[in-house]
């Protein structure tokens, strides 16, 4: 069994998100906290695989907490379960170690997606740890464990593009106001237009990006995208 502690400063979310995570096979909940420091002292006293963890907490935020784990060699993998959209939030939770963003409010089908993906993870992991050197396809496998629910096909990236940039495509389309411009994605992101046109039109094209039309005073419309929900998480 995957054990879970559940942290949210929330009571009743504390106990909806434990609710949740006890209706999906393999996880079972060791614990709830409502502070960062209760999750620390769950943490030293009890043994945990995953955290579900809200941003906005009474003593520090999320990140901090996940950072403040980091650097005291807590190496417990750690789902961001929160309301915050802001793109410095999630950036920071990607860079000290996050694995994956849940942005609320959300449904049980969202919630057991993203544990499928980690429990999917994990098996990858576990194999990869049978051999002295995995190969490509093993890494491949550890890497893209997290993209949505185990055994659904997803479209492969052509030549040229980048996972990583896809997925910062999807996180600005997904954590803030949509949809965007090309100009705005990319104003988001921190990459060239002309790289988010490209990487938007290929998007659209695998059915992962709704495209619409906004006509202004020019004539010439503005191409404007949205993710479409349930979409794909590549």
């Amino acid at each position: 069994m995957i054990r879970v502690l559940v942290v949210d400063d929330d009571f009743h979310v504390a106990e909806i998100n434990t609710a949740y995570v006890s209706r999906v096979p393999g996880f079972t909940v060791v614990g709830s906290a409502h502070t960062a420091a209760q999750a620390l002292g769950c943490l030293e006293r009890t043994e945990v695989d995953l955290v579900l963890l809200d941003h906005y907490l009474p003593d520090e935020t999320g990140v901090q907490l996940v950072r403040r784990l980091r650097l005291g060699g807590h190496d417990t993998d750690v789902i961001m379960v929160t309301a915050a959209r802001d793109l410095a939030t999630v950036r920071g939770a990607q860079r000290f170690g996050a694995l994956q963003y849940l942005v609320k409010p959300f449904t049980f089908a969202g919630l057991r997606e993203r544990l499928e993906g980690y429990a999917a993870l994990r098996r990858a992991v576990d194999e990869g740890a049978a051999r002295p050197e995995p190969g490509q396809e093993q890494i491949d496998r550890i890497f893209t464990g997290l993209r949505g629910g185990a055994g659904r096909p997803r479209p492969s990236l052509p030549k040229g593009h980048s996972t990583a940039t896809a997925a910062l495509i999807r996180t600005a389309l997904t954590t803030g106001p949509a949809p965007l411009s090309a100009h705005e994605v990319a104003a988001r992101t921190g990459i060239g237009r002309s790289t988010a046109q490209r990487y938007l039109k290929y998007l659209e094209h695998s059915g992962l990006v709704s495209l619409t039309l906004r006509y202004g005073d020019t004539g010439r419309p503005e191409h404007l995208y949205t993710w479409v929900a349930g979409a794909g998480r590549g």
